[in-house]
């Protein structure tokens, strides 16, 4: 871990990282010591800040590759030649020979390319930062597309995930950032990033995506060819569209872009609510528009490997509070936020419901293009720390999603109103989910399973009955038998006492003539606290 670590510091240092970072801001001593720092003395070889950026995350891995990637959906956050240079990372890494990837395919499938494909391509169609893919045709004449995982990519992956957990748990020991759970976060990234490297699993989520939109306008997901799929190697049906980051052909085409990004976050929140499996790395890279029917835009997604879902309660959580951010019921947002305990016990609600709606009024009812998102999740991240609240691990890839599709709307259409857009869809879901139609739908799910216990309820209640009247007769021997040791333990009491005091009046009656003589010489005050001593002996 320690070569790995040296090996990100020479990658900073050889693409002068340190240039990236905004001086000005930084206090003088820290100014100071960068202007003085040694780094300076090694050239920037002539590349723009953007392209040192995104080859260093290159050099670096598909660890940084995938948060380059996340970046690049962000352009309101970063500086235009920053991000194109990162849109870059979506599809444009380098790839590796495509000989080798011939040799791994057939490693891996134990049968030769000829005896796969009528025709292969050599020459990679697109390269990212775990697998390659290459255009084939089957003998059945079907156009398709080969993804292949690159070669030892999982060795430099799980260095880079333990110097992830190494960060983490040093981040626990400060108590600021403990609330963020950094442990937690970077477990739950591990998993899903090392998901993707079993293309089997890609390959199922695909599939049952496909199953979620069948004959939908909104989304067309390409199939897979289950026969040449292993766990290294994918084969899916070739498609034909736009990519939809690339706004000159959309516009060519005449795309109807304010329907374009609608539809996006009608997906988003049909994946997460309706079906419970959402597409989790919809980057502009995986994601391309049908060049059939522009008036009447259909987005085709490819590259399920990471996918996200929540429990039942986090469905209905998350929906109603984000119902209560549409209707700016802040108040019912910190009381969904303390019921979940969210944050800490002891909250009250109104001071919580004070502080979100002074961050949050601002944005709603706004189109993206006037919303600075940055500035509402530094407000947001104040306002956690102050309350105490945690993240929530098991929505960290949803808000990863979130924020893409944000940023998604943001470069197609920047009036989208996010909010009015979703508000209806949701709205018109929890009446499903908790009226007579979810009532009946949920009825209808597990009558199967009912019909098979239903036989069973007369030995069931029988057998419930038995136990409640055993309980019973279980804690009525348990009141008697206390109410014996009570009765046992009060009769040992007053046997000591007659004990106690029989040996004080033989005690007494034994020493009785010294005492006397002693008593003769005592004033009263004496006399009546050595009575009233032995009073209490006696007594107890």
């Amino acid at each position: 871990m320690s070569l790995r670590l040296l090996r990100i510091l020479w990658v900073v240092t050889r693409y002068r990282l340190d240039t990236l970072i905004p001086f000005e801001r930084l206090p003088a001593l820290l100014r100071l010591a960068f202007r003085l720092s040694p780094l300076r003395l090694f050239p920037t070889r002539g590349h723009s800040r953007g392209q040192r950026l995104r080859l260093a995350l290159e050099s670096l891995g598909p660890v940084f590759i995938k948060f380059g990637q996340m970046l690049s959906t962000r352009r309101d956050l970063l500086p235009p030649d920053i991000a194109d240079e990162l849109k870059r990372l979506q599809d444009q890494v380098p790839p590796f020979p495509g000989d080798q990837a011939r040799a791994l395919i057939e490693d891996e499938l134990e049968r030769t390319i000829d005896e796969c494909f009528a025709e292969f391509d050599t020459a990679p169609m697109a390269s990212a930062s775990i697998a390659q893919v290459h255009a084939a045709r089957l003998h059945t004449g079907e156009a398709v597309v080969v993804k292949v995982i690159r070669p030892r990519i999982e060795h430099v992956m799980r260095q880079d995930i333990s110097l992830m957990y190494a960060f983490a748990h040093l981040l626990k020991r400060v108590p600021e950032a403990r609330r963020l759970r950094p442990v937690e976060v970077v477990a739950d990234y591990e998993a899903t990033l090392f998901d993707e490297l079993d293309l089997r699993k890609e390959a199922a989520n695909t599939s049952q995506l496909k199953r979620n939109f069948k004959h939908s306008p909104l989304l067309y997901v390409p199939a897979i060819h289950w026969p040449l799929t292993r766990q290294r190697v994918m084969v899916q049906e070739r498609i034909c569209g736009i990519p939809v980051a690339d706004m000159e052909q959309l516009a060519e085409q005449g795309t109807d872009l304010r329907k374009l990004a609608e539809r996006g976050v009608e997906i988003f929140f049909t994946q997460v609510f309706r079906d419970n499996f959402f597409h989790a790395d919809m980057h502009p890279g995986n994601i391309f528009v049908s060049r059939e029917n522009p008036d009447d835009p259909q987005y085709i997604a490819i590259d399920c490997g990471i996918v996200g879902s929540l429990t039942r309660e986090d469905q209905d959580y998350l929906a109603r509070n984000l119902l209560a951010f549409f209707h700016q019921d802040y108040y019912e947002v910190a009381l969904l936020h303390i019921e979940s305990g969210w944050v800490g016990e002891g909250t009250r609600a109104n001071e919580f419901a004070a502080a979100i709606r002074a961050v949050c009024e601002p944005i709603l009812e706004r189109p993206l293009k006037e919303i600075s998102f940055g500035q509402v999740l530094l407000g947001l991240f104040q306002t956690a720390r102050r309350f105490h609240m945690e993240v929530q691990p098991q929505l960290v890839l949803l808000q990863k999603t979130l924020l893409n599709i944000e940023g998604l709307g943001r470069q197609l259409y920047p009036d989208l109103d996010l909010w009015t857009t979703a508000r209806p869809y949701l709205e018109r879901w929890m009446k499903d989910r908790a009226g007579p139609r979810g009532f009946w739908a949920s009825l209808q799910k597990q009558a199967p399973e009912l019909s098979q216990q239903l036989p069973e309820l007369p030995a069931l209640a029988y057998q419930a009955l038995s136990r409640a009247d055993s309980d019973l007769r279980q804690r009525r021997q348990q009141a008697e038998a206390m109410t014996r040791l009570d009765q046992q333990l009060a009769r040992a009491g007053r046997s000591g006492r007659r004990l106690r005091l029989g040996l004080l009046i033989l005690a007494l009656a034994l020493a009785w003539q010294p005492l006397a003589a002693w008593a003769q010489e005592q004033p009263w005050p004496v006399l009546a606290a050595a009575a009233l001593g032995l009073v209490l002996l006696a007594w107890r």
